[in-house]
């Protein structure tokens, strides 16, 4: 991943983990579920390889997702909206 890619993942991670986004389960109106781009333990739910939210081992963790707010994800450089198998 470039670096400018990389720093704009880590910088949408980091904002969305002090607080623009619901901790809950339940996704917010106007927010969509985006895999592959959350930085390692920022993470906002359970994967199949972490019990909860903050607890993904690695960077852009193709089942790890972070809520972005709706269309943002498909700009992100490596974003899914689905889960990235692998």
């Amino acid at each position: 991943m470039k670096k400018s890619n990389l720093a704009l993942a880590a910088t949408v991670s980091s904002l969305l983990a002090i607080g623009t986004l619901v901790s809950s389960p339940a996704m917010a109106a106007g927010k969509e579920k985006c895999y592959g781009v959350a930085a390692a333990g920022q993470n906002d739910c359970a994967t199949k390889s972490s019990s909860c939210a903050g607890t993904s081992k690695v960077d852009n963790q193709g089942d790890a997702f972070i809520a972005v707010p709706k269309g943002l994800c498909d700009k992100l450089s490596g974003g899914s909206l689905k889960p990235i198998e692998g």
